[in-house]
């Protein structure tokens, strides 16, 4: 079963309806002992950074995170909820950056680009041993964001550029993560959530 967590953030609906075309079960849900216990979790969001953590925060959703890593439940994030597995994130911030969930060190900043956000169709750089990308080559997939972490991260990154490099996906043993949207992808996006489910 694939658990979509619900924290007040993210896409929920539509993620529901693109990941249970990987023929799993799917639940949207706050429960913390599904959360943790699912065979997969979903980490969605979108907004910003600090508001995403502050939902998070309120149902311990790092907790929730953490003890998948530590027990090597696959888990995804997805656009902000990739986001916020890093240390820090410095979006609506003036002094001290945001904290993050920490599973990843770095601070999640804003673009260099003279048009932000970037939203729509752009290209990847996958790795060729990475198992999100397996199959799927020369393909686009669709963003909406104006912050990114830029330094690598985990075992396997993938790349992106939009006035500058960025890490659109991460791989890193149980824990993977988008900054695109697979669930407003299109085909393309449907065989990564495919590929992600063979996982479990």
């Amino acid at each position: 079963m694939i658990a979509i967590l619900d924290y007040g953030s993210g896409n929920l609906r539509s993620a529901e309806r693109a990941f249970a075309t990987s023929g799993h079960e799917v639940l949207v849900t706050s429960d913390a002992r599904i959360a943790r216990e699912a065979d997969g979790l979903v980490v969605p969001g979108v907004g910003a950074f600090a508001a995403c953590m502050k939902g998070l925060n309120a149902i311990d959703g790092a907790s929730i995170i953490n003890s998948r890593v530590k027990n090597e439940r696959p888990t995804l994030g997805i656009c902000i909820g990739m986001q916020i597995l890093f240390a820090a994130g410095a979006e609506h911030s003036q002094t001290q950056p945001h904290l993050g969930v920490g599973i990843w060190p770095g601070t999640v900043s804003e673009l260099s680009s003279p048009l932000l956000p970037h939203m729509g169709w752009n290209t990847v750089e996958p790795p060729t041993a990475s198992l999100l990308f397996s199959g799927i080559s020369n393909e686009s997939f669709y963003f909406v964001h104006s912050f990114a972490a830029k330094t690598p991260v985990g075992e396997m990154q993938t790349w992106t550029t939009y006035g500058e490099r960025f890490l659109s996906a991460v791989e890193d043993g149980y824990m993977s993560a988008t900054q695109f949207h697979p669930e407003k992808s299109g085909d393309v996006g449907l065989a990564l959530i495919k590929n992600w489910s063979k996982s479990l």
